[in-house]
């Protein structure tokens, strides 16, 4: 097995973890919410099953459910955490009650075996003819390394499905990273346009900044990759943005979103610097970063081979007024209103989920509105995005504290005009699945599925449902 530093990401991880697990400290727990969800499926890891779930889960017509563990599975023991990652599948009871069923879809086998990819590091997908898309933090072709060890630099992967029912599944690396100008560790959900192309983000490489370095170089890109024109050709990739710390952001965190104006809108960790005084003042202070965060806008270019055009939209400035480490992408409303969290910052350091409402003069800046602030009995640590259920709801999850101090799944609703009510929809007790993250999935009927990283004091994680 070979040693890797992790990333910036890890860090957090790991202090999460040791909430779910009854080793940090908590608010007192409020009265009961009950534990209304139920546990389609728990992650084994080892060679059998895999271990984390990343990013969430989407949904098939037929009601499959479809996602990525990190860790877990059989494609060997050179990747960090001695396994490379999976894909899986989980099929619904054929009765009512029964147990869902799973199936290994994909196990990655990492750099040294083919130059796969290794590590998933966001959820999938899904185009309309069932192909599953993602993205991997190591692997692929590029010579990337890490404490003298060529580790690669992430790949993009694509899964076709079988022919015949029962049959293999077909997994492609579309793209490889290479580090340099090009990214670096792939991040996040990847993202459609109408035409079918593909978006996403890389947390380093770019060419520009220094973040995290000398582990990592530069600070991260958005990117494209175009499909073939023929069936079984090569996908093209540009970099349509390059960022730079300082005043820019810093480590996109992916799950980019696109405005009826044809704009990308996303989030950075790191990043978002602002001028005091005539100096500059990077705010918050991180392992591998600096800065609280940003929002930010990329507006398409005229010219088709150039680079797209960066507004940043917002700074943050963190606790105890402002929120500070966004790290999920965005959810946006018909009024072109933009929602997400953020990690880090609010009058207790537990993040905050926030609103950016567009200016009214073109080119001005977006005003933020702070809709609410966790603070432990509500939840702590909204790790993944927000969901808007197109009648004003916006539901989320928070990693840690809530009812039980094991984390909760909220949804906010709107009171008048400006104010908002805060509920919380289940409360994780720890007995099972603890610790939500990742992004909820709506399915046809409004149950929600989603993801946590602990059952039962267990970290190989579980997939849940909560119903209506």
């Amino acid at each position: 097995m070979r040693t890797r530093r992790p990333t910036i990401r890890i860090f957090f991880a790991l202090a999460l973890l040791a909430s779910v697990l009854g080793l940090g400290s908590y608010a007192a727990a409020q009265s009961p919410v009950p534990a209304t969800d139920t546990v389609l499926h728990v992650f084994q890891g080892g060679r059998a099953d895999g271990a984390l779930p990343a990013g969430g889960v989407v949904l098939d017509a037929k009601g499959n459910l479809y996602g990525s563990t990190t860790y877990g599975g059989n494609g060997g023991s050179a990747c960090i955490g001695g396994s490379c990652g999976t894909v899986f599948e989980l099929s619904p009871p054929a009765q009512p009650g029964g147990a869902w069923v799973e199936t290994i879809l994909y196990n990655f086998t990492g750099v040294t075996h083919n130059q796969d990819g290794e590590l998933p590091n966001g959820g999938l997908v899904m185009d309309a003819t069932g192909n599953l898309y993602g993205v991997t933090a190591y692997g692929g072709t590029g010579g990337c390394q890490l404490l003298g060890a060529v580790d690669g630099c992430g790949s993009v992967y694509e899964l076709s499905p079988p022919n015949a029912p029962g049959g293999t599944w077909t997994k492609t690396t579309i793209y490889s990273f290479q580090g340099g100008t090009d990214g670096d560790l792939g991040i996040g959900n990847l993202t459609f346009d109408a035409a079918g192309n593909l978006y996403g983000a890389t947390e380093y490489g770019g060419g520009f900044g220094t973040c995290n370095a000398p582990f990592y170089q530069n600070c991260g890109t958005i990117f494209k990759l175009s499909p073939p024109k023929t069936k079984g050709g090569i996908w093209t990739e540009k970099v349509l943005y390059s960022f730079k710390g300082g005043t820019d952001g810093a480590n996109p965190n992916g799950g980019l979103i696109f405005g009826k104006d044809g704009a990308i809108y996303g989030t950075t960790f790191f990043g978002g610097g602002v001028y005091l005084y005539g100096q500059l003042e990077l705010g918050c202070q991180g392992a591998g970063g600096v800065g609280c965060g940003a929002v930010f806008q990329l507006e398409p270019s005229q010219a088709a081979d150039s680079t797209w055009s960066e507004n940043v939209l917002y700074r943050f400035q963190g606790s105890p007024e402002d929120g500070a480490a966004p790290s999920a992408g965005l959810a946006v409303d018909r009024d072109g209103n933009l929602y997400g969290t953020t990690l880090g910052g609010g009058p207790t350091g537990g993040g905050t989920l926030f609103q950016l409402v567009p200016s009214k003069v073109p080119g001005w800046p977006w005003h933020e509105i702070g809709i609410f602030r966790f603070t432990g009995a509500s939840g702590d640590l909204p790790t993944g995005p927000v969901i808007l259920d197109g009648q004003g709801g916006i539901y989320g999850t928070a990693s840690a504290d809530g009812p039980y101090s094991e984390g909760s799944i909220f949804r906010l609703s709107r009171q008048g005009t400006t104010d908002w009510n805060y509920s919380v929809l289940c409360g994780f007790p720890g007995q099972q699945a603890a610790g939500p993250t990742g992004s909820l999935t709506f399915g046809s009927d409004g149950t929600l599925y989603g993801i946590s990283s602990v059952y039962k004091r267990n970290t190989n994680g579980a997939v849940f449902m909560l119903g209506k």
